[in-house]
């Protein structure tokens, strides 16, 4: 395959004098088709609260029979007992939002 003829040649704006033709129409084309492609990609989020008590549950559990098999119990207890309030207000300020939304539709 000759350079002139290789496709993704235009692509990388290496051009002769003879493709000027290939590059006018593939530019646009290619610049195009990322925009599309980066309209249809899911956007990045924030997890919710339930996500990330979920996960925290997860990584406690597994955490928690891990130090059963290896006898290292209390270190475990320590840290994720430092934990649960942090858990708790997470949990309660959900709760709060939840509530100031009734409230304020329903002008409760």
């Amino acid at each position: 395959v000759s350079k002139t003829k290789h496709l993704s040649i235009p692509l990388l704006s290496i051009h002769t004098k003879e493709t000027r033709i290939e590059r006018d129409t593939c530019t646009p084309m290619f610049i195009a088709a990322l925009f599309t492609i980066a309209r249809t990609w899911k956007q990045p989020r924030c997890p919710s609260a339930d996500e990330w008590i979920r996960k925290l549950w997860y990584i406690y559990t597994m955490e928690y029979y891990s130090a059963i098999k290896k006898n290292t119990f209390e270190s475990v207890l320590m840290r994720w007992m430092k934990l649960e309030p942090i858990i708790q207000s997470e949990v309660s300020q959900k709760e709060k939002h939840q509530y100031s939304i009734i409230t304020h539709r329903y002008g409760i």
